[in-house]
């Protein structure tokens, strides 16, 4: 049985009849429940649930990136919600029923902070992914003490390795170890930067996929 407090413009707390409520952070909300329809598996439904299946699989495996790459985006919302809105919405593409991330349009940081100049990447020591930038704190409202955060996924396994609190925007590149058994394996890389004191971020740059060695 649900209880309304303060009368029925109050909080709702439970379910009465097909009106669900509950409190979200403070938040009082409520919501109807749908009516159960002939058909639950309609391709509509289908793709929709696809779409947001490898979306899903996407920010789990990046959490703690995402959590730092959205934080100013999470108002009355989850640093992981408001990834997955960006992201289902901007960065699936595919034809039904096979959907995938385009990693080019897959923001998985946000914010007005200037971004990376001439990012790249290299592969080519086992175990290792050395990121590269060129130094433009003298440019836009970037800083020299602006750090980078730095982001290698890895698909296959649906995990990834990250760095948040990186080498300064000076320095110019950063090497991130990777384990050993991704050796042979593709992995997506991905690179952003934060402001010292963590409030403020840059849009991320997709700098392509490599081979772990």
């Amino acid at each position: 049985m649900g209880k309304i407090a303060q009368g029925i413009l109050g909080g709702l707390s439970g379910k009465v009849g097909n009106v669900i409520g509950g409190s979200w952070k403070g938040i009082d909300y409520i919501r109807i429940k749908p009516s159960s329809v002939a058909n639950p598996r309609t391709e509509g439904q289908v793709n929709q649930r696809n779409r947001f299946t490898v979306t899903l699989e996407f920010l789990q495996a990046i959490q703690p990136f995402i959590k730092q790459g959205y934080k100013s985006l999470a108002i009355r919302k989850t640093e992981f919600n408001a990834a997955m809105s960006y992201i289902l919405n901007n960065a699936v593409t595919g034809i039904a029923p096979n959907f995938s991330v385009n990693y080019t349009d897959a923001l998985v940081s946000r914010g007005g902070l200037s971004g990376v100049l001439n990012g790249t990447t290299d592969l080519s020591v086992a175990g290792e992914v050395t990121f590269g930038w060129q130094d433009n704190s003298d440019e836009g409202n970037a800083n020299t003490t602006d750090k980078a955060m730095l982001l290698v996924y890895n698909p296959s396994k649906k995990e990834s390795i990250s760095v948040i609190d990186g080498n300064l925007r000076t320095a110019g590149s950063e090497t991130v170890v990777i384990p050993n058994t991704y050796a042979g394996e593709t992995v997506e890389l991905f690179a952003a930067f934060i402001s010292a004191d963590g409030r403020t971020v840059s849009n991320s740059t997709y700098l392509g996929s490599g081979t772990a060695q």
